[in-house]
């Protein structure tokens, strides 16, 4: 086990400490580069900061194990600061004038997009590490998060068949995730016989504050006697007034449970929680799951970071698992040529924090199991629900007309993101 001091002293000296590690032939050895992508000011800034912390942490940690391919590995961090543009800027700096041999990055689906036709065009490669909509597949992305069959619809299965709920709040930010994750939800539930006057959808601008009216509307949406639950696709630090107003209504659980796919443990570390307790959270990873991977994972993250109240959450461990899978296609490959490790990620297996196996599928996304969790008042999650199986991601919904034939499948013959499977072709458009 890597030592806290050590791991103290890596956070504080970087790349060159771990370079005394090699020896002399390791010291004239180029580093291999990889991209740090993640917003460090801005709206962002409270989910993403805890994912540039972590990539240094695997960092540091490959290096300590001798690096890669004989190379020590350095992390090359910009922050584009939850500026939609300003990702796709920051990505051909990283892959142009830093020459990133990989890049590990992006939170919400419109940074996402904005930088997927940069490592397209230059032939890059991204680790996405966040739950996101699906309907994409590009061979220059590998999608670590959770596609909307490994979120989603177990979230409003679990609130259906626990919990009765027969009324429905689509709440979220308004961007490209939120809309298409409720478009794929709308469809499900009116397909489970939910009818149109039960469902309410409502959205709101990144960073909004005023939540009076919006939860006044959701507290009279459900006091039409059905029980009633806020699907919430709400990002960055607009979830603390959110929560804070729910609250300031008397709101509690038990009125109008709130089931949230982007809150964790770190959004969560800033909030009161008190009148949170109950409210649920659907990931593939919480903090609390009781495994010696884990364990050993959140007393390296605790040294490393050099505070034992920081606490761990899903993307952290979509981040390690991507890394340490793109680690492995890399020796497999034996180059960091960006062609031959996209061939040699293809079945890569690593584990999870959950005592599990990840896979990374034909289609770019890994397999995860789905867990729902609720809220305690120390800011963690009591596992309520957890899959005994783990769960293929799939990049296109079955449950929209325009995707149900379509297929992502990055191997010979078909080698295309969007293959419909009735008329046999490839349309080339990967989202």
């Amino acid at each position: 086990m890597i030592q806290k001091h050590w791991l103290k002293a890596v956070r504080t000296s970087g790349i060159a400490l771990a370079l005394s590690l090699f020896g002399a032939t390791a010291q004239a050895a180029d580093p291999i580069k990889v991209g740090v992508l993640h917003s460090l000011s801005g709206t962002m800034a409270i989910s993403e900061t805890t994912l540039k912390d972590t990539i240094e942490m695997l960092v540091a940690e490959q290096n300590a194990k001798g690096g890669l391919l004989g190379r020590p590995i350095e992390a090359v961090v910009v922050d584009p600061a939850s500026d939609w543009p300003l990702f796709a800027e920051r990505t051909r700096q990283l892959l142009e004038q830093d020459e990133v041999d990989a890049i590990f990055g992006c939170w919400t689906s419109v940074s996402r997009k904005s930088v997927l036709p940069v490592v397209e065009e230059l032939n890059g490669i991204l680790f996405y590490p966040v739950q996101y909509e699906g309907e994409e597949s590009s061979r220059n992305i590998f999608y670590t998060g959770a596609a909307p069959n490994q979120q989603a619809i177990p979230a409003v299965d679990y609130l259906m068949n626990e919990y009765g709920i027969e009324r429905w709040v689509l709440a979220g930010t308004d961007y490209v995730y939120p809309r298409t994750t409720n478009r794929i939800l709308e469809a499900y539930l009116k397909a489970n016989g939910v009818a149109d006057e039960d469902i309410m959808i409502n959205y709101t601008p990144f960073g909004h504050a005023d939540w009076q009216s919006i939860v006044a509307d959701i507290k009279r949406f459900g006091e039409q006697g059905k029980p009633t639950a806020v699907v919430s696709t709400i990002n960055g630090d607009a979830n603390v007034p959110f929560y804070r107003e729910l609250g300031n209504q008397g709101l509690s659980a038990e009125d109008i449970p709130v089931i949230a796919f982007s809150v964790g443990e770190e959004e969560l570390s800033g909030m009161d929680t008190r009148p949170l307790v109950g409210h649920l959270a659907a990931w593939n990873y919480f903090m609390s799951v009781d495994t010696p991977e884990n364990a050993d994972f959140i007393e390296k993250w605790h040294a490393f970071i050099g505070n034992s109240d920081r606490v761990t959450n899903d993307p952290m461990e979509a981040h390690y698992i991507g890394f340490n899978m793109w680690v492995q296609a890399v020796e497999k490959a034996g180059t960091t040529d960006v062609d031959t490790v996209i061939d040699a990620m293809k079945g890569v297996t690593v584990p999870n924090l959950t005592g599990g196996m990840a896979e990374m599928l034909v289609n770019h996304h890994i397999t995860k199991p789905v867990l729902i969790g609720e809220i305690q008042e120390d800011g963690q999650f009591l596992i309520v629900s957890q899959t005994e199986d783990l769960i293929p991601g799939e990049a296109w919904s079955p449950h929209l007309p325009g995707s149900r034939d379509i297929i992502a499948d990055w191997t010979p013959p078909i080698s295309c993101g969007n293959y419909n499977t009735v008329t046999e072709t490839c349309s080339g458009q990967n989202y």
